[in-house]
């Protein structure tokens, strides 16, 4: 199929890129002449494993091709908005404009009997609103396809998703032929899309319009809740003496709640799951469902208040963060990205900063977003220039060499062998034989070499 792709961000690029390794031809679009040349040339303007490869095969076979021109989606059968949807600068709610702009710039390209599929994260109504923007062109057919990336894994959940969800006009009752069975409509168009991973027996749902505009967001907001739910257990543990790593442990044995999400730490950031549970508050506010609007805000407050505790407890091992020289492993928001949106880890370098500590950041991929966006911190590409003479180091980003660094080379290098690990990722018995004070959040038994912390903070 011919297929365009509106929006080359972090969504477009690797929708775009994985629709063109099935064997589709696809044209990128976007407005950012620089995007568009950089992804023209195999180089995602992001880092995300696999990606880079699949750019360069695509463009290689001519399948994949990248413009700033909107006619150059003219001849496509599918086009796939996936344009961002950050949170407005002026309530929690999604910000529509780049997504109205896409529509209203595509429709006179639109060739007769094309099909228009959203795959951005949008409140109930959004579909609605663009089948405004389409009235005049009633042939047309509009459908909404969220999507389910995570970044860092986002490639493999492209080409091995969980499940596809079509979002239809009439919804799964319209989708089919009541005679023979077979899917029409959008549903047919995006079958032929999908083909590959529906012969590889991905599951595919179809639902009605709004079903599909909540079902991203709803899985978001459940995503969200397990995380805050397990990191406010963590101060539990803390106020009464319990460790929060053995407590999640037996939690997902039962097969009802499940180990995944279920790992206490600084908690969740990027430009998705802040964002997205805000404006899931903003649209249970609209509806006047109190009780999601609620949960939501307490959600939210967990999250964010994990990095304050963290500031507390880095402000406990040293006794005063004035005048310390304290090292920071990671900048972005997870592991295997580049990614610095809502960062949990820079929003607490820059509050250690605040308070007077002499802050040094290292990351491997992070580096340079985050210089530009803080450039008030001091930056290290090495980690083991990083850490030299600090006397207090925080594990804020789970990278795997972080997770590997040897407690004994680490321990050559600072002034004072004292870690906070907030993301509970590191042996805290192998690094405490090596002599370090090692803290996490939700793991309040004393540690051992207590006497490092008296020394540091006389």
């Amino acid at each position: 199929m011919r297929i365009s792709v509106i929006g080359c961000g972090y969504l477009g690029a690797v929708h775009a890129a994985t629709l063109a390794s099935m064997g589709h031809t696809v044209v990128g679009i976007d407005v950012d002449a620089a995007k568009a040349d950089h992804l023209s040339h195999g180089h995602a303007p992001f880092f995300e494993p696999g990606l880079d490869e699949l750019l360069r095969d695509g463009l290689a076979t001519g399948r994949l091709t990248f413009s700033t021109d909107f006619a150059d989606a003219a001849r496509a059968q599918v086009h796939f908005l996936c344009v961002g949807t950050p949170q407005s600068k002026t309530s929690d709610g999604a910000d529509l404009t780049f997504l109205v702009s896409a529509a209203k710039a595509l429709l006179p390209h639109l060739a007769r009997g094309a099909v228009v599929v959203g795959k951005s994260t949008v409140p109930v109504g959004t579909v609605e609103m663009l089948r405004g923007i389409l009235a005049r062109r009633p042939d047309v057919l509009l459908g909404w396809n969220p999507e389910f990336l995570r970044q860092g894994t986002a490639v493999k959940d492209s080409l091995v998703p969980d499940r596809l969800v079509y979002g239809v006009s009439g919804g799964r009752v319209a989708a089919f032929d009541p005679g023979t069975g077979a899917p029409r409509g959008v549903t047919a168009a995006l079958d032929a899309v999908y083909e590959p991973l529906l012969n590889a027996g991905i599951p595919r749902l179809v639902s009605n319009y709004a079903t599909a505009e909540l079902i991203k967001s709803a899985a978001n907001a459940y995503l969200a809740t397990k995380v805050s739910f397990i990191n406010a257990m963590s101060e539990l543990c803390d106020a009464a003496g319990a460790d929060v790593t053995e407590l999640g442990e037996a939690m997902g044995l039962d097969p009802r709640i499940g180990s995944r999400y279920l790992h206490a730490g600084l908690g969740f950031g990027g430009g998705c799951l802040p964002k997205d549970i805000r404006s899931f508050r903003a649209q249970a506010a609209a509806l006047a469902v109190d009780s999601v609007e609620e949960w939501m805000g307490v959600v939210d407050g967990i999250n964010v208040g994990q990095r304050a505790r963290t500031v507390d407890l880095a402000r406990e091992l040293c006794g005063d963060l004035a005048g310390r020289t304290v090292t920071v492993l990671g900048a972005a928001f997870k592991p295997d990205t580049d990614d610095i949106r809502d960062s949990p880890a820079l929003d607490v370098a820059a509050r250690l900063a605040a308070a007077g500590a002499h802050v040094t950041m290292t990351d491997p991929k992070a580096i340079n977003n985050a210089w530009m966006r803080y450039p008030q911190l001091r930056f290290e590409v090495s980690t083991r220039r990083a850490l030299e003479g600090a006397e207090l180091v925080l594990l804020l980003t789970e990278w795997e060499e972080y997770r590997h660094l040897s407690p004994a080379v680490a321990g050559g290098l600072v002034r004072r062998r004292v870690m906070l690990d907030a993301r509970n990722v590191l042996d805290m018995t192998a690094w405490e034989a090596e002599g370090w004070v090692v803290r996490g959040l939700g793991r309040a038994s004393v540690p051992r070499n207590s006497e490092a912390l008296t020394e540091m903070h006389n």
